[in-house]
């Protein structure tokens, strides 16, 4: 798994290829070399509006799906399972042009995870997104929860 995650400008452009991102809109404009920071937008076309013409709400939850878990296995390389294990999305308001999400990942929240699992033990650590609009208006946010646990190789011993 390394040679895939060994260069975030590729992870970057593999999923801005992707049919799932491509087809919706969805664009990875920004991913750091760590893989700590994460920028993605959202294009207004008109086959990802609603019946309102505005943002579909799918496609603003599918900007941050795989991004969260992508992004600790950019960081972590091959030393961790992870896995999206839960999501749910509040909509503040209707989404309307261009959408934006910014990710990061913090000093603390790697510890933590480190710290959680370092014997092994399933760790589900939780992170939340706000999804603006170009004049930096929360339209929505999103909680993520994710299923995180150290490789059998990678996990201390007793």
């Amino acid at each position: 798994m390394d040679w895939l995650f060994g260069n975030a400008a590729w992870v970057r452009h593999a999923l801005n290829a992707w049919p799932p991102f491509w087809g919706a809109g969805i664009n990875i404009e920004t991913l750091s070399p760590d893989f700590r920071f994460c920028r993605v937008t959202l294009k207004s076309r008109w086959w990802n509006k609603n019946a309102n013409r505005t943002q579909f709400g799918g496609s603003m939850f599918a900007m941050t799906d795989p991004i969260y878990p992508l992004m600790l296995m950019g960081h972590f390389k091959n030393r961790y399972y992870v896995w999206d294990k839960a999501g749910s999305i509040n909509y503040i308001k209707p989404g309307k042009g261009m959408l934006v999400a910014e990710f990061t990942l913090t000093d603390a929240k790697l510890a933590s995870i480190v710290a959680a699992t370092e014997r092994g033990d399933k760790h589900f650590p939780e992170f939340e997104v706000q999804v603006q609009d170009k004049g930096g208006e929360l339209v929505a946010q999103v909680k993520r929860t994710l299923y995180v646990r150290a490789r059998p190789e990678h996990r201390a011993t007793e």
